[in-house]
């Protein structure tokens, strides 16, 4: 069964341009070799963390979004923990957008007439 996930990672903000994109090209490959679709990829850059991390104190942000069965995940953040430059990531399971949230029906509670 395919889900949607989100997978964002924090890479160092001192790894070169060319080493960024080769990680990238590496999981998306991973992505669609096992079954998966890459919907999105999001970079936002670095930015200041809220707190330091292995010393760090600014990250390299990265968003990827894409649709895979559950095994794909595991493969993903396998190779996430090996690639050197990623000192953070975190992977969310995004709810499905074929079946939007529906409210709770509610029916008219009907007057009653008092004579």
């Amino acid at each position: 069964m395919l889900n949607n996930y989100e997978t964002l990672l924090l890479m160092s903000p001192e790894l070169a341009e060319e080493n960024r994109k080769e990680i990238l090209t590496n999981l998306t490959g991973i992505i669609e070799r096992d079954g998966g679709t890459l919907t999105l990829v999001d970079d936002w850059g670095i930015k200041t963390l809220a707190y330091p991390v292995r010393k760090l104190t600014r990250g390299h942000y990265v968003r990827l979004e894409y649709v895979a069965p559950g095994a794909l995940v595991a493969e993903l953040e396998r190779n996430v923990r090996i690639a050197d430059g990623i000192f953070k990531f975190v992977t969310v399971r995004l709810p499905d957008a074929a079946a939007p949230a529906t409210e709770p029906a509610t029916e008219p509670v009907p007057a009653t007439e008092e004579a």
